[in-house]
């Protein structure tokens, strides 16, 4: 009898037990989002475009329901105060840092851009931004990188976090061994970086969304390898290497170099918060 007992306490431990935790996580808010994605196909044609809202929206209540019902814990890196401005203030340094990359790329003469398009063709691209800003963040920020620090610090954690980031961007297309790992040291740190200042989601967020959708919706260029009209044509002409290629910016050695640069000073940061976790038998060797 005392067995029986006993058998649902050691399998919820069990659950908990952080990476058996964070793939039940991915699994589950993936499970979320494609719930969403169903969905979305039962939108009328003229809602067609708000059709990537949903899975975000997905991507949302999934993440709530697994915090509340598997972590059993209020969800405070998503619904506390600071959340709206946080958000606010990633979106306008999203803005800003892809502006100063591509203008590095246009003054190395490997960027050029025609045809101003109407205001209405970049809403394709702003849906998409977001879609994959929240869900994307939820999945790898949220759930990968939080949970994986509990139990191998910060810095174990980030490594992780920003090889699966990257790796997630190898099948794309135009992917290559270069972009996947130009993808990893830039946003992979720098986002991760930003839940570390914070311990909320919406600062890597606001950032990630305002990038894509600077890169796409108005410079025209390609975002991971995918193409999305935008207010402008963009051309990326030259090296590789500096513009990128069929990848987008996000493969040139420039955007590594910037959001590194940001990515240090958010560490730097959250260093000087405390917010940087030891391992989990550290943290044990030093309570001893």
């Amino acid at each position: 009898m005392q067995t029986l007992v006993s058998q649902p306490g050691r399998f919820r431990r069990a659950m908990l037990f952080p990476p058996i935790r964070a793939v039940l996580g991915f699994f589950w808010v993936g499970g979320a989002i494609g719930l969403g994605s169903g969905a979305s196909g039962l939108l009328p044609v003229g809602m067609a475009a708000a059709a990537p809202l949903l899975l975000a929206i997905g991507a949302l209540l999934g993440y709530y329901a697994f915090v509340r019902i598997v972590e059993r814990r209020p969800v405070v890196e998503l619904l506390s105060p600071g959340s709206l401005k946080e958000a606010g203030i990633g979106a306008v340094i999203g803005v800003g840092l892809f502006s100063v990359v591509i203008g590095l790329i246009y003054l190395l003469g490997n960027y050029s851009a025609t045809v101003a398009r109407s205001s209405a063709a970049v809403v394709p691209a702003l849906m998409a931004a977001v879609m994959a800003g929240v869900t994307v963040e939820l999945l790898i920020r949220a759930v990968a990188f939080r949970i994986l620090e509990t139990w191998l610090g910060s810095w174990l954690a980030l490594s992780a976090s920003a090889i699966l980031f990257g790796l997630l961007h190898l099948p794309n297309p135009e992917a290559t061994a270069l972009s996947t790992v130009a993808i990893a040291l830039e946003a992979g740190v720098m986002l991760a970086a930003a839940y570390m200042v914070t311990r909320r989601v919406w600062l890597a967020v606001g950032i990630h969304i305002a990038w894509n959708f600077t890169q796409s919706g108005i410079f025209g260029v390609p975002t991971s390898g995918s193409n999305t009209a935008g207010y402008l044509e963009g051309h990326l002409h030259g090296s590789a290497l500096l513009s990128g290629g069929a990848f987008g910016p996000e493969a040139s050695i420039v955007s590594v170099a910037v959001c590194l640069a940001l990515g240090v000073y958010f560490l730097w940061l959250a260093n000087i918060k405390g917010h940087v976790l030891q391992p989990s038998w550290r943290r044990v060797q030093i309570a001893a």
